[in-house]
C-alpha cells in the first residue's frame, strides 16, 4: 500500500507514488467493474476523496497545483453521482431499520426500502450516456496522472517536517473548530464540515504512520470510527431532504411519518455520540500535536 509518505525517502517521490496509486486504482476499478458500473463509482469516488486530502496536505507549498487538481477531481466525482446517491439511500433506510424501535417501525421502513430501490432502478434505467461519462471520467483521471509530473518540493528534511506540521495544525484547528459548530443548535452542515475534517486528520495519521506506528493506528481507527458515525449523520439529512423535494414518492402517510420519526431520533442520538467521541478524537491542542509531528518526522528521518 503507498499511501503513505516515508520520512526517509525522497518526498516528491513519495508523494507522486500515494497519489499515482490513487488514481491507479481508479482509472482500473472504471475501466474493469469488478462488481459493476454503481459499485465502482463507489469505490472510485473514495480514491478521490483520499487524492484531494493528499493535495490539501501540501495546498501552502503548492496552491496552484492543489486548487486545478482538488476541481478537477470534484468534478470528476460530481459527474458520477447521481445514482450513486440514490443506492446510498437506500443503505440510509436499512441503518434506519437496523435500529428500528418496534415491529411495525420496522414493517413501515423495510416498504420505504423498497421504494427508495424502485427510485433507484428508474434512475438508473432513464440515466443515458454512463459508458460515455466513465470513459470521459477514465481520460480526466489520465490527466490528473501526467500532472503529477510537474509538482516537486524543494528543499531538504527539516523544511519537510516544517510544512507537514504546518499543515497537521491547520487542519486541527479547522476540526477544532467545526467541532465547536457543532454544539448546541447546529446545522447539518455543520456535522458535514465535521466529517471531512475528521477525514483529512485520519487519511494524515495513514500517510505519516511510519513515524510512530502504533500510535498512529490508533488515532486513526478512532478516527474512521468517528468518519462513520458523521456519515451517517450526513446521510441521514440527506434522506429528510429527499421527503422534502420528492413527497410523491411515499404514498402512505404512516410509513412516512414512521421515516420521519426514525430519522429525527437516529439523528439525535448519533449527533449526541458523535460529539462524545470527537472530543477524544480531538482533544490534543493543534499546536502541541503539530510541534510532536515536526519532532517525530525529524527523528524517524535521521
Amino acid at each position: 500500500m503507498a499511501y503513505r509518505i516515508r520520512p526517509k525517502a525522497d518526498f516528491t517521490s513519495e508523494f507522486r507514488s500515494a497519489a499515482k496509486e490513487q488514481l491507479e486504482d481508479a482509472i482500473a476499478l472504471i475501466e474493469e467493474q469488478p462488481d459493476g458500473a454503481h459499485e465502482a463509482i463507489h469505490s472510485f469516488r473514495k480514491n478521490l476523496k483520499r487524492l484531494r486530502s493528499l493535495y490539501r496536505l501540501v495546498a501552502r507549498e503548492a496552491p496552484d497545483f492543489q486548487d486545478r487538481e482538488n476541481a478537477r477531481l470534484r468534478d470528476a466525482a460530481r459527474s458520477l453521482s447521481a445514482v450513486r446517491d440514490a443506492n446510498a439511500l437506500i443503505g440510509t433506510a436499512q441503518y434506519l431499520q437496523r435500529s428500528a424501535r418496534g415491529k411495525e417501525e420496522s414493517e413501515a421502513l423495510g416498504r420505504i426500502i423498497t421504494v427508495l430501490e424502485g427510485r433507484r432502478d428508474w434512475m438508473a434505467q432513464a440515466e443515458s450516456g454512463l459508458k460515455q461519462r466513465l470513459a470521459e471520467t477514465t481520460d480526466v483521471l489520465k490527466e490528473a496522472a501526467t500532472a503529477l509530473d510537474g509538482v516537486s518540493f524543494n528543499g531538504g528534511h527539516r523544511k519537510n517536517a516544517r510544512k507537514l506540521a504546518k499543515s497537521w495544525r491547520r487542519t486541527a484547528r479547522k476540526a477544532k473548530a467545526a467541532l465547536a459548530a457543532c454544539h448546541g443548535e447546529a446545522s447539518a452542515d455543520d456535522f458535514h464540515k465535521l466529517r471531512k475534517r475528521t477525514y483529512d486528520y485520519r487519511l494524515y495519521h495513514s500517510l505519516l504512520r511510519d513515524v510512530w506506528p502504533g500510535a498512529m493506528k490508533a488515532k486513526r481507527d478512532a478516527a474512521k470510527e468517528l468518519v462513520e458515525d458523521l456519515g451517517h449523520i450526513h446521510d441521514l439529512a440527506v434522506l429528510s431532504e429527499l421527503v422534502e423535494a420528492e413527497p410523491q414518492l411515499f404514498t402512505r402517510n404512516d410509513d412516512l411519518a414512521h421515516l420521519l420519526d426514525a430519522i429525527i431520533f437516529r439523528q439525535q442520538e448519533d449527533r449526541r455520540q458523535a460529539l462524545v467521541k470527537a472530543e477524544t478524537v480531538f482533544a490534543d491542542d493543534p499546536d502541541e500535536e503539530a510541534q510532536r509531528i515536526e519532532l517525530l518526522w525529524l527523528t524517524a528521518g535521521s
